[in-house]
């Protein structure tokens, strides 16, 4: 597996992560101070495309990293809860940094 597979699935995670917790903050202001149905409009779409694009990431990634249907499916739901995002990229990058390493070392060295 590349690194590349992990630094876009990490990217995407804090994009995603990020978007969320705006989109949060945009519904207090609509639904509690009843302004702003414009800009929560605009963030939840945003938002939606850039969960889709995590969604293909994560999938990606664990594919090659092999994880069961049950991570796979928690990591997924990740993108959809406040702060879980940014828990859930830390324990994924833990998991699959040694599987990089291990591809490392398979390699031969180039002359």
């Amino acid at each position: 597996m590349k690194r590349s597979v992990l630094t876009r699935y990490r990217v995407m995670a804090y994009v995603t992560a990020v978007m969320l917790l705006v989109l949060c903050t945009c519904m207090v202001f609509k639904y509690g101070f009843d302004t702003g149905e414009d800009v929560t409009f605009m963030v939840s779409q945003a938002h939606g495309v850039l969960y889709i694009i995590y969604l293909i990431f994560a999938f990606d990634l664990g594919s090659k990293a092999k994880w069961p249907f049950g991570k796979l499916l928690w990591i997924l739901l990740s993108g959809t809860i406040p702060f879980a995002a940014f828990f859930v990229e830390r324990t994924v990058v833990r998991d699959v940094e040694p599987l990089l390493a291990g591809d490392a070392a398979a390699q031969p060295a180039k002359a």
